[in-house]
């Protein structure tokens, strides 16, 4: 197993071949369900059991004070951001694994203003601007290969691609 930057570039290969021969095995279904806890005290106010290839794990989530929270952990707005960093960091690390760029060091900041206006009911005002993210990269390529690598990321990142583009959202009621 031949690993980049920490990531196995064999596998990716593997994979992107086998998408190239069955496009269907390039669709996976993620799934997550949580609940709200409503009874115990001094405890986040959702919980979810994320499930991953080696088990699970539990995720807790709670509104700011000012939210009606207590603040006891991160709020879902974080874990957005968290998850499209996380996301965005593993991409551009695989795109410069594929092109055998060794990596010292990556760093991603992501931020964005947000407008709670909108989730207070006070005002229809957009939630966001956008989120901005800045990477930190040391390594021995030249930055022009670098900013060859971040728009890669760009155009290649599950997470550039929520933040972007419209996805459609239905909601029901179970019955």
């Amino acid at each position: 197993m031949a690993k980049i930057n920490n990531i196995n570039v064999e596998a990716i290969a593997k994979f992107a071949a086998q998408i190239e021969q069955d496009p269907h095995a390039a669709k996976k279904l993620k799934s997550v369900t949580g609940r709200w806890n409503f009874i115990e005290e001094d405890a986040p106010q959702f919980r979810a059991e994320v499930e991953y290839p080696g088990g699970t794990h539990t995720v807790e989530t709670d509104f700011a004070p000012f939210m009606g929270g207590e603040g006891l952990r991160p709020d879902p707005v974080s874990y957005c951001m968290y998850g499209f960093a996380s996301c965005f960091a593993g991409t551009f690390a695989a795109v410069a694994a594929a092109q055998g760029i060794e990596l010292e060091e990556l760093e991603v900041t992501v931020e964005n203003q947000v407008d709670l206006s909108r989730a207070m009911g006070v005002a229809d005002r957009p939630v966001t601007q956008g989120m901005n993210a800045t990477l930190k990269v040391k390594c021995d390529a030249p930055t022009d290969r670098l900013e060859q690598i971040r728009r890669l990321a760009e155009e290649r990142c599950p997470g550039v691609y929520c933040i972007t583009n419209p996805i459609p959202f239905t909601s029901r009621i179970a019955g």
